[in-house]
């Protein structure tokens, strides 16, 4: 039986980016199917004590995690996929920071039509958003942030990497994570980071 495995992202963070690479490697070589569901460091961080410069990303970051809830609600996990790989190319390998020009972008290339960008300025689905945030932040507590991953219904933090390995070494740091994480008394394992997310030279290739 293969596994089940949920990831939640904010297309915004780079980190959950470079994770989703390592967790698309691993389902393609493993075979299992992942849940794509949306968390946001806006809500995550709307009570906490952030710096001004910190504060003046999450409008951004908002309108693109709304967007892509409203995938989710119109059109099925299908094409939340597609559009958080149309999104987080243009926002993390190509560096773009306007979303009035990612949006119309990634949603050409995933077929949506060119109205849908109203989503992102739209508080419609933010019920259905939230409920996505907490349900996978509830699982790892407060002190996190994004991604989250639960496999089989075991949930963890990160893991926070950069790059993103492949082949046997993606394989192997998933089977290592997944078994610290079924450990009922594990809860931590951490060092500072040292990079920056390094994106794969053959993806920014294919963006440009």
């Amino acid at each position: 039986m293969s596994d089940s495995v949920t990831f939640w992202f904010d297309p915004s963070c780079p980190w959950a980016w470079m994770t989703s690479r390592w967790v698309d490697e691993v389902s393609d070589l493993r075979g299992f199917e992942v849940s794509w569901q949306v968390m946001s460091l806006a809500v995550l961080n709307e009570n906490t004590d952030v710096s001004e410069e910190y504060r003046a990303f999450f409008p951004r970051a908002l309108k693109y995690t709304r967007l892509v809830q409203a995938a989710q609600e119109l059109h099925g996990q299908e094409t939340v996929k597609a559009l958080y790989d149309a999104l987080g190319t243009r926002i993390h390998h190509e560096g773009n920071s306007d979303a009035d020009s990612v949006i119309p972008a990634a949603l050409a290339e995933v077929g949506l039509p060119a109205d849908f960008a109203r989503y992102a300025e739209s508080d419609e689905f933010d019920v259905q958003m939230r409920a996505s945030h907490f349900d996978g932040i509830n699982r790892v507590g407060q002190d996190v942030g994004t991604p989250v991953i639960a496999v089989n219904d075991v949930a963890f933090f990160g893991p926070v990497i950069s790059p993103a390995p492949t082949g046997d070494q993606a394989l192997a740091l998933w089977d290592g994570v997944v078994a610290v994480a079924g450990y009922d008394g594990f809860f931590e394992i951490k060092r500072s980071r040292t990079r920056d997310p390094i994106f794969a030279p053959a993806l920014v290739a294919a963006a440009e």
